[in-house]
């Protein structure tokens, strides 16, 4: 099932995408829901992002690849993470598919990170590997938008990471999902830029929510973004980003310049 937040005639809802359409219910997948016979074409619906998270996670260095790329940059050897780490975003920075992500007037240097994203349904405390992904919703796909040059300089990555329109998400959130066989692709402007086994992560899904879980309640709409693999090219405004994981669907942005 893929769950979607939508706007039609001035109101947002819930609702079940199929195929080219998508069906309004009452409720939300989280605490319960009626389907109701009041479908729309996507094409004549605005795409909102699929959930406003109450804690937006994001697991940090969760790819060899993009670890040994990062401490390249910066001149050090590589120290790959011995044990999964969390970090957190800020949902003023959350767009949906199809939003413009805008570049700021003084930024020097962005680039994207694609990403699949967990999404918590239900509250869960002291997970254990069997039980871990019970709380699990769905699955859906993130764009880590970050300006490097600040990334350099802001000690909690306040602008790097979080300025408005930095983090696209969407376009819906997908239960049956695996990520087990998922190959993650980005593309800029239409061409490849980067390709990577979504699932080849230094820490999977299992060991953060068992890891999180012992200190922290996860509470339904919580969201964990993965990470990302490989490094990006330098994007400039009117580029377009896809992110692609397959199996899941495909999380499009494109970049314009601020003022």
């Amino acid at each position: 099932m893929r769950w979607m937040r939508y706007t039609a005639g001035g109101r947002t809802h819930y609702g079940i995408a199929q195929g080219d359409r998508v069906q309004r219910v009452t409720g939300d997948p989280f605490t319960g829901y009626i389907a109701e016979d009041d479908w729309h074409p996507l094409a004549e619906v605005r795409i909102e992002v699929p959930v406003i998270p109450r804690t937006f996670y994001c697991a940090g260095l969760n790819y060899a690849a993009h670890a040994i790329e990062a401490a390249r940059k910066r001149g050090v050897e590589p120290n790959l993470p011995k044990q999964a780490d969390i970090g957190y975003r800020a949902n003023n920075a959350l767009i949906a598919h199809g939003d413009a992500v805008v570049i700021p007037p003084d930024a020097q240097k962005m680039q994207y990170e694609g990403e699949l994203v967990v999404v918590i349904g239900k509250q869960a405390k002291h997970l254990t590997p069997d039980t871990a992904l019970d709380c699990v919703l769905g699955y859906t796909i993130g764009n880590d938008v970050s300006e490097r040059v600040w990334q350099r300089s802001d000690r909690t990555l306040w602008r790097a990471k979080n300025t408005d329109t930095f983090k696209p998400m969407g376009p819906w959130i997908d239960t049956d999902f695996d990520p087990a066989q998922a190959t993650t692709t980005v593309s800029v402007n239409g061409q490849v830029s980067t390709t990577f086994a979504t699932n080849d992560m230094l820490f999977g899904v299992t060991t953060f929510l068992c890891a999180m879980s012992q200190y922290m309640t996860l509470w339904p709409g919580d969201v964990i973004w993965m990470g990302t693999d490989g490094s990006s090219p330098d994007l400039s405004a009117g580029d377009v980003v896809d992110v692609t994981i397959s199996g899941l669907g495909t999380l499009s942005n494109r970049f314009v310049q601020g003022e």
